[in-house]
């Protein structure tokens, strides 16, 4: 089946070989994304024994090597991989160079938006997954960056005829319900978290977003130079003069799955039960009543 080409994979690879020299100015975010991770893999009750990071920035797998979890970390860029303190692959996320069961614990945070494939890409972390593997994911869902879709959008048409795409489409909530359901994995949740994010200026935005290697990398994207009013245009609809910052919050899904076995709970079928509700409600206690 042909695969959509919405992202330009070069592109992303380009932006993440400048952010492995730019990113510390995000670290704060990312720590705060990366925790949220940890502290649900906290909550798991087993021990993993081999994980995979997928795209880490090198800050996930320090917290997986404080909790004595071996770890190896792939990205598509080779400036990334050097940001690890684990062994690391150089690799392509759309293609995952690891044999099936290599891995019990999978884990990825903010770093599968830009996949073209991402049905693809589930099932490969299913395969490489061992039986009752976890498989642990943050990914940016809608609405995060709207209102700037929106401010570029709105400028762009007061000073041209038409508007380029320059902000990346994200998934929705249920839509990464749909792909852990589509791929095959058991147990899936999918619950969201939300970070609390203010700039000062569209200028600050974007030069966490450039810093991040989060720009635009659209296969459809403008190669011309934008018009010089475009930036001034889209911060005065962004930037309300009354206050010293607007809201740019990051909302992301958490997603949590396993790889299938047959020791997992089971669902159970319609009809199948053991104590009638009626037989339950009949042996709880009578509320008091006054008189």
């Amino acid at each position: 089946m042909d695969v959509p080409v919405i992202f330009d994979r070069k592109a992303v690879r380009l932006h993440r070989e400048r952010a492995a020299r730019t990113q510390r100015a995000t670290t704060p975010i990312l720590e705060a994304a990366a925790d949220i991770l940890l502290d649900r893999l906290d909550d798991v009750m087993r021990s993993f024994s081999n994980a995979l990071d997928i795209g880490g920035r090198g800050i996930l797998c320090q917290g997986l090597k404080r909790r004595n979890i071996p770890t190896i970390t792939c990205d598509i860029s080779e400036a990334q991989t050097r940001c690890a303190s684990a062994p690391s692959v150089c690799a392509d996320e759309e293609h995952l160079p690891f044999a099936p069961g290599s891995f019990d614990l999978v884990v990825a945070s903010l770093s599968l938006h830009w996949v073209n494939d991402l049905p693809g890409l589930f099932h490969q972390i299913r395969s490489i997954l061992r039986p009752d593997g976890l498989f642990l994911a943050s990914i940016p869902i809608l609405p995060t960056l709207r209102p700037l879709r929106q401010a570029l959008e709105m400028a762009e048409l007061a000073l041209s005829d038409g508007v380029s795409p320059r902000v990346s489409p994200l998934p929705t909530q249920q839509s990464c319900v749909s792909l852990l359901q589509r791929t095959g994995f058991a147990l899936p949740v999918v619950d969201t978290e939300t970070l609390e994010l203010r700039y000062r200026s569209l200028r600050a935005l974007m030069a966490d977003l450039r810093a991040a290697g989060e720009t635009n990398a659209l296969a459809l994207r403008s190669r011309a130079i934008p018009p010089r009013l475009l930036f001034p245009a889209a911060a005065h609809e962004l930037e309300d003069e009354k206050a010293e910052s607007f809201c740019m919050p990051l909302h992301m899904a958490i997603l949590t799955a396993w790889s299938p076995s047959g020791n997992q709970p089971q669902p159970l079928t319609p009809g199948q039960f053991t104590h009638s509700l009626h037989e339950v409600l009949k042996q709880q206690p009578q509320p008091l009543t006054k008189k």
